[in-house]
């Protein structure tokens, strides 16, 4: 599928992908984390983390389709924008990511040993931080308050930037670095 006259992103749905993965016309990469790939993927695809991508990875080659997806599309857009600046002409990704693979009703494979997803452990060190700084702020020193309001606008700057300071350190924990 090449365009020699534009760059361009094509989003596809989970059906469209579904039938070239059964024809084997395409090439799934994931580009979420390790720990994330570990604990649920498309069967057939491969991790290449967006952390650790590389326009120019041998996961790219082999003449099929490209392609990518993660958790809900942005880490795959963020993953063809690389592409596309690296002279790439057309790339795909998957409408959605693994959220609507399942919700089309498309099995993945699990594993439940892996590690607890990303997101889950910032909701779990964040809440327990900001519930440590108020009952900390409440019962010794109100000067604790502080840590409350530091994780607070840690979480605004995640939402706004679209990047977490927080994951990105709990994804380097040994816990998090399953191998593929």
């Amino acid at each position: 599928m090449k365009n020699n006259t534009t760059n361009q992103l094509l989003e596809i749905d989970a059906l469209t992908l579904k039938n070239g993965l059964d024809q084997q016309k395409i090439s799934l990469l994931d580009v979420r984390e390790a720990g994330e790939f570990a604990g649920e993927h498309i069967k057939g695809a491969t991790l290449l983390p967006l952390s650790q991508f590389d326009p120019k990875s041998p996961k790219l080659q082999g003449g099929k389709n490209i392609v990518l997806y993660c958790q809900s599309g942005n880490r795959s857009r963020q993953a063809a924008q690389k592409l596309l600046a690296a002279g790439v002409t057309e790339v795909m990704q998957l409408k959605g990511g693994i959220n609507a693979w399942k919700q089309a009703g498309y099995s993945v494979e699990m594993n439940k040993n892996a590690p607890i997803s990303i997101f889950r452990q910032v909701q779990i060190v964040a809440g327990t931080l900001v519930f440590t700084g108020t009952v900390l702020g409440y019962f010794v020193n109100p000067g604790f308050l502080i840590l409350s309001g530091f994780v607070g606008a840690g979480l605004v700057f995640a939402g706004i930037s679209n990047t977490c300071a927080m994951g990105m350190l709990l994804a380097k924990l040994p816990y998090n670095q399953v191998k593929n």
